[in-house]
């Protein structure tokens, strides 16, 4: 599961990386402006990709009335049989980002880690919209990163960002939404040093 997702650029090192048309209107610039580059957590306003690459800015996290937190992952795997989902499967859009980060386990610990694309300033993760917000897709972990995680966001290169921001019908673009054949990099962060007198738990 992504939770957590780092944007570390600039607007515009997003649009000349992921070949973007330049935000068109007053309001989506001065969003632009407002951005503040940093670790983007669901709820968090984030800038996505929509068919002919353009620029939004949406709320991360589908709202839903079967529960009170927002759905932020979609596994790759039954985006066509879910409900939440089905009806977005031809409603998708990228995702920028710089990084993302998952929680590996060691023992009672969890490790925060840092995953990226290596030598990609910003790459893309598949996406869907719904009712003005976005969610990840998700799917199985390349073999680089399993150990630190079942699941990972579906990162499409330049080809597959294509056909996945096509009008082809899903079924004809389902193809992208695998592990990540690419190099990624990983670095841990260690947790704050434990105080003296301090119990773990």
């Amino acid at each position: 599961m992504c939770s957590r997702f780092e944007l570390e650029t600039s607007i515009h090192s997003i649009v000349a990386g992921l070949a973007l048309n330049v935000p068109a209107t007053a309001a989506q610039a001065h969003q632009a402006r407002a951005f503040q580059r940093g670790e983007i957590r669901p709820t968090n306003l984030a800038p996505i990709i929509l068919p002919g690459r353009t620029l939004a800015w949406l709320p991360w996290g589908l709202s839903v009335d079967w529960q009170n937190q927002p759905v932020i992952n979609a596994r790759s795997e039954t985006l066509h049989t879910k409900p939440t989902f089905k009806p977005l499967l031809n409603r998708r859009c990228l995702v920028p980002a710089t990084a993302y980060v998952e929680w590996r386990a060691a023992g009672k610990l969890k490790i925060k880690t840092r995953i990226r694309v290596d030598n990609a300033d910003v790459f893309a993760f598949a996406g869907l919209v719904g009712d003005g917000r976005f969610t990840v897709v998700t799917c199985t972990p390349s073999t680089s990163i399993a150990h630190i995680h079942d699941r990972m966001p579906v990162i499409l290169d330049r080809a597959a960002q294509d056909l996945w921001l096509s009008d082809r019908p899903y079924d004809e673009v389902k193809s992208v939404l695998a592990s990540y054949g690419g190099t990624l990099t990983f670095e841990e962060q260690a947790p704050p040093p434990q105080r003296q007198g301090e119990l773990a738990f």
